[in-house]
């Protein structure tokens, strides 16, 4: 674990989480030394900079660097070829969408991408989640890419769950903190991003911003970044933007609104943003771990206790403020 803003200064290696993702299920590990290291480094990098960098997590980089690969080839397609599994209100807000259509803060954003969530069965919340309702569009080519894909979303959502219970020992928190009503059900978010070179789009077309600064909405967020283009922008404390440096074979990881609320501000989300300078065209595969689609999140006791004791947010059920955040973030 290393926050990313120690990161731009530091030629020091990046600590290594793999005594958590080993022991953290195993309960006579709890009072592990190497496991409460890495705890000890989480709390410090969530509450100085919201952001760090994970290695030792037990994802290949092989399986990492595919994901980008097949990424790659997907937006090297033709058009109708991806127009195929083009996003719609239909298709509950997944598949593919163009340069320009993603808005951030009325921007349009200077990437494509492919949106896939948890799927959801007619019904299964109510009216809270009608406009999600419906499995997620996965193109015919390349031929392995959904095998792969619902390979890798199992084994971050596994990583997430186990970082997850890291935090809230961070936190000072039972172990199981986020699982049952706050996250045991996490729903999850997964958007492969394509960031054109900017001479490639049209003039007309054009920003000067690959994504819109902005925070992200759940607990946790985990970035598979390609080697070698800087691109990331994270604000720091003193509200300069610096490089989250592309560091092969981590995850970029950030905390989420969803982990400002429960923990009552002791932890918050860090703005971000991308901007494609480089004359490559440019991969990210961005992971979200979330809380329960229903759950409705407010400050915890603890956390309230050791700030005052003034709940600092309110209650914000995590599915209204997806669904509010969709509706309002593409032009279709």
């Amino acid at each position: 674990v290393e926050s990313c803003c120690s990161m731009q200064d530091s030629d020091s290696e990046n600590p290594d989480i793999s005594p958590l993702v080993e022991k953290i299920d195993d309960p006579a590990m709890a009072g592990d030394e190497g496991l409460l290291d890495v705890v000890r480094m989480l709390d410090d990098a969530c509450r100085e900079a919201g952001f760090f960098y994970v290695k030792g997590h037990g994802i290949s980089e092989p399986l990492m660097t595919e994901v980008r690969d097949v990424t790659r080839k997907f937006f090297q397609l033709p058009r109708e070829e991806k127009l195929k599994i083009k996003m719609t209100p239909q298709s509950g807000y997944r598949g593919y969408q163009r340069v320009g259509e993603n808005v951030t803060k009325g921007k349009p954003d200077m990437h494509e991408a492919i949106d896939c969530y948890t799927p959801i069965e007619p019904g299964r919340y109510g009216d809270l989640a009608k406009p999600m309702e419906g499995s997620n569009l996965w193109p015919d080519y390349p031929s392995n890419f959904n095998a792969l894909l619902e390979n890798y979303i199992s084994l971050l959502r596994d990583l997430s769950r186990k970082i997850m219970r890291g935090i809230a020992l961070a936190l000072g928190a039972p172990l199981d903190a986020f699982e049952g009503g706050v996250a045991g059900d996490a729903f999850w978010v997964l958007r492969l991003i394509g960031y054109p070179v900017s001479d490639d789009i049209p003039q007309e077309e054009r920003t000067d911003i690959g994504c819109g600064a902005h925070t992200d909405y759940g607990l946790l967020t985990l970035v598979n970044q390609d080697d070698e283009i800087c691109a990331l922008e994270v604000r720091n404390q003193s509200g300069e933007w610096i490089y989250a440096k592309p560091v092969p074979g981590t995850f970029v990881c950030n905390i989420g609104d969803m982990l400002k609320v429960w923990s009552n501000g002791i932890y918050q989300p860090t703005l971000h943003r991308v901007v494609n300078n480089s004359p490559r065209y440019r991969v990210s595969v961005a992971f979200f771990y979330e809380s329960n689609f229903d759950a409705a999140v407010e400050p915890v006791e603890f956390c309230r206790e050791k700030t005052g004791g003034v709940a600092k947010y309110e209650k914000v059920v995590y599915g209204e403020h997806l669904v509010q955040k969709v509706l309002t973030n593409f032009v279709m």
